[in-house]
């Protein structure tokens, strides 16, 4: 069985409302020796909330040394991430062997299972040959007659934010919906439970009585906000036991909204030190700090900035606008949305929320069979006032909301929200298509500089690479592959004819069709001739071909590059083909300062460098 093979027979058992019940996950699983019974749990339910809250505690016990399992719902950008073991994805050949075991039995039952029911189970069977010591599991619709609520009792029920939702399913009211997710809470568990509505914690502590469960709540009270920006925050952690010093934690995620879910994984971190699990601060320090959970106002980008968010319901729009209003005051009225939604999603109450921040709507259609299309929400949107257009594809709304933001003034941020089912596209298609944004913002900054500007630059420039080749460590070196400027590059002119009277060979560039070149010493009569791309190159029927190996040091121009030493060129990758394999420490970047983009996007064949000469001086890297 292939990997395609494996998705299209798990993808071809869709769920429906009318298979809800825990009866065929029983039997499958009853099939399969019952694997669930031999691993230990988490679980958690909740309509906001959940998966941060699992990735936290699975860091956490990952960093306190468990074998670690997590079950998360939906994935990003590979089906793989449904299921993985101390961070890492089930590997395509264990997929695929263990969806051929749980076909056999599943093609043989009256009633066949569902897509979720046979991911679940695929699961079970994969955590317990990785013999995981404690399964963080993510509920994946409602509760009490989800899949994953075959399990027995776990070690701690946790119950995030429960809000409106799927309430054809699950109920029309904030009580009858807490009843459902209430559900996974068995005898025998503790349960942590979110500081909810009056409502939802009725409920919840009624459930706990009848199960005879210690329900523990995580006090918003307990958290104090101390410091954020788009690197992270930090808060402090009140003990709630006297005498117990309070915690001074960092935290990756962003958004106020992550303190509420991170002292939820925290009192659930409590709970399991009662039950005998070992998980010292350093561990949950560690944990937050390190933690990654995609497609949660993630920063793509810094330059032009990028945030990716998942949320797709009014209660995650109230969160998004509550982060931009504290990480991105100035962008209300500025930012540029890639919007992409579900149709059966309160798109109107969205938009609502979020139209105060928005300069326009760039809308996209989400990979859903649910997915409203990119016109109808442009439509309603162009409706309701807002300035709105449609694309045919993600990627194309990609590329139209990073030119938008670069041809901005500011430079406003581009918010890419609605669903997840278009954060994994998004991710995909993102680090090439902001290359190219990054290239344009850079060239246009180094375009703008004057012509005084950049004779005055590139002299400094050529001053700090003679100052460079004077250091001993450049003491062998002979010869130079170097460039002619042009397209306003910085011009190493003055540095050449220092080089040439101190007796070092200079080799230039030579391109060749099929995106080839040569490195070559020009005669002294004939020089340089125009080549294809406009570029002064050696003429090669006179000049002296080098072999790579004869090169000891090479500067290299760029469009753009970053302080950790990446670059890029005008993209047709003749350098990166050239010069492939080569140590990094022969390489040097000159470059004007207006050129530098914060982290610039790169591929696997993109060269990077050890230092870097702008008219500020010399990077060593």
């Amino acid at each position: 069985m292939t990997k395609q093979e494996a998705m299209d027979y798990i993808n071809a058992h869709k769920w429906s409302k009318w298979r809800l019940g825990l009866e065929r996950i029983t039997e499958l699983l009853a099939r399969l020796g019952n694997p669930q019974d031999r691993l230990r749990f988490v679980h958690v339910a909740g309509s906001n909330g959940k998966g941060s809250t699992c990735a936290m505690l699975e860091r956490i016990l990952r960093e306190a040394g468990y074998r670690t399992g997590l079950f998360p719902s939906p994935y990003i950008e590979d089906f793989c991430e449904r299921i993985q073991v101390c961070g890492k994805n089930i590997s395509e050949e264990e997929l695929c062997e263990i969806t051929a075991l749980v076909r056999a039995e599943a093609d043989a039952m009256e009633d066949h299972p569902s897509q979720f029911e046979l991911i679940t189970a695929i699961g079970m069977i994969c955590f317990v040959r990785r013999r995981c010591d404690l399964v963080v599991l993510e509920v994946g619709l409602g509760g009490e007659f989800d899949a994953t609520n075959v399990i027995r009792a776990p070690e701690a029920c946790v119950i995030t934010h429960i809000g409106l939702e799927h309430t054809e399913y699950l109920g029309d009211t904030l009580a009858k919906i807490a009843r459902t997710k209430a559900g996974i809470i068995k005898a025998g568990s503790d349960v942590v439970l979110y500081e909810n509505d009056p409502e939802v914690m009725e409920v919840v502590e009624a459930v706990c009585r009848e199960k005879g469960c210690p329900l523990h709540i995580a006090r918003f009270s307990r958290i104090q906000p101390l410091e954020a920006s788009l690197s992270g925050q930090s808060f402090a952690l009140h003990a709630e036991e006297e005498g117990k010093p309070d915690l001074r934690l960092q935290l990756s995620l962003l958004g106020a909204h992550q303190l509420c879910n991170a002292v939820t994984a925290l009192t659930t971190v409590e709970v399991l030190r009662k039950r005998g699990f070992a998980i010292p601060e350093e561990a949950v320090a560690a944990g937050l700090r390190k933690v990654e959970w995609p497609a949660r106002f993630e920063v793509l980008c810094r330059e032009p900035l990028f945030i990716l968010d998942g949320g797709h319901n009014p209660q995650c729009a109230e969160a998004l606008a509550g982060t931009l209003e504290a990480y991105l005051p100035a962008c209300r009225g500025r930012a540029i949305f890639l919007a992409g939604i579900l149709a059966d999603k309160d798109y109107a109450r969205i938009a609502e929320i979020l139209s105060p921040y928005a300069a326009e709507f760039i809308c996209v259609t989400p990979d859903s069979e649910r997915a409203l299309p990119a016109w109808d929400l442009a439509a309603f949107l162009q409706g309701k006032g807002s300035a709105a257009s449609a694309c045919d594809s993600i990627e194309e709304g990609i590329a139209k909301s990073l030119a938008r933001a670069a041809d901005a003034p500011g430079m406003p941020p581009v918010i890419a929200f609605g669903s997840l089912y278009m954060a994994g596209a998004v991710r995909s298609a993102f680090p090439l298509l902001c290359k190219k944004a990054q290239r344009r913002i850079a060239a246009a900054r180094r375009r703008a500089l004057t012509q005084k500007e950049r004779e005055e630059k590139s002299k400094a420039i050529s001053e700090h690479l003679i100052s460079l080749l004077k250091e001993p460590g450049c003491q062998d070196v002979k010869t130079i592959f170097t460039y002619r400027a042009t397209w306003e590059e910085a011009d190493p002119r003055a540095f050449h004819s220092w080089a040439k009277k101190e007796g070092y060979r200079l080799a230039y560039p030579v391109t060749l069709p099929g995106g080839r070149m040569k490195a070559a010493v020009p005669a002294e009569k004939e020089g340089f001739r125009l080549g294809p791309l406009g570029i002064w190159e050696p003429v090669l029927e006179t000049a002296q071909v080098l072999a790579r190996e004869e090169i000891d040091l090479v500067i290299l121009p760029c469009v753009a590059f970053d302080p950790q030493g990446n670059r890029c060129g005008h993209g047709a990758g003749y350098y990166d083909r050239f010069l492939e394999g080569m140590d990094p420490e022969r390489l040097v970047l000159a470059a004007f300062e207006a050129q530098k983009i914060e982290t610039l996007m790169t591929e696997k064949t993109d060269l990077p460098v050890k230092a870097i000469v702008t008219e500020d001086g010399v990077r060593r890297l």
